[in-house]
């Protein structure tokens, strides 16, 4: 088992009244991200130009609700694989949202709070100045950088740079909804290749195979949502690019 794939079995708290506890919370967000629209399945073209059965996209994550119980995953992954982060990055503009909502969610158990911040796109002169916004990360914090999927690794390049050259530090991980277990530019995972590339610790909430096997078992709102058509779609699809 890689180490990215090893987040599952904590328990957690959700915002569900019935249900605090998340023993299997991999499941469970799989449910959540098909019922708040993270997860649509039809005909999509990804960055890499690849025509994809399915798009996961954590920007559709648009009301306060949803949100929380999204950070509330990511902070069940990132305590599962970096247990003493004190500072969360959000590369702008998905992460940005992230790194709060996981923030927020992680420091609601803690003695100490959490704290995040995140890049602006141009570096500011005037005012606080310049180009990260929140808490400026110091030597004396785990910082783990937050962000939705991994398609070619560039936003997640230039976060590391960013932080290596606005604060002196490197980040301890990076914690993705998502591990798609597709190809990168080799013939490893991307997620793989750029925790190799890197030296960057990887972890991830789920990955694409767990979501096929959950939502083709178990429904969502009284539907299966992943009928035995779209399933062998996305497994013919996950074949043709699969790490080799």
């Amino acid at each position: 088992m890689r180490q990215h794939d090893r987040v599952c079995g904590r328990t957690v708290r959700c915002y569900d009244q019935a249900m605090h506890l998340m023993p299997d919370y991999r499941e469970r967000f799989a449910r959540f991200a098909v019922r708040a629209g993270l997860l649509r399945f039809g005909e999509f073209t990804t960055k890499s130009g690849r025509a994809s059965p399915y798009f996961f996209s954590t920007g559709d994550c648009a009301d306060g609700v949803a949100l929380l119980e999204l950070g509330r995953y990511y902070a069940a992954a990132i305590s599962d694989r970096f247990p003493n982060t004190t500072l969360l990055f959000g590369p702008a503009y998905k992460g940005i949202t992230l790194a709060a909502a996981a923030a927020i969610a992680l420091s609601e158990d803690r003695p100490q709070p959490v704290s995040f911040c995140f890049d602006r796109k141009e570096r500011k002169e005037h005012g606080e100045g310049g180009v990260i916004v929140g808490r400026l990360p110091t030597a004396a914090d785990q910082v783990v950088i937050v962000d939705d999927v991994v398609t070619d690794g560039a936003s997640k390049r230039q976060a590391i740079e960013l932080l290596q050259r606005e604060a002196g530090i490197r980040p301890a991980g990076l914690v993705v909804a998502v591990d798609r277990q597709e190809r990168g530019a080799g013939d490893g995972s991307a997620l793989d290749e750029l925790a190799s590339e890197l030296a960057l610790p990887t972890a991830t909430i789920t990955t694409i195979g767990q979501i096929v096997d959950v939502l083709s078992r178990k429904p969502v709102d009284g539907r299966i949502p992943i009928d035995a058509e779209l399933r062998n779609r996305i497994e013919a699809y996950q074949r043709r690019y699969a790490p080799l």
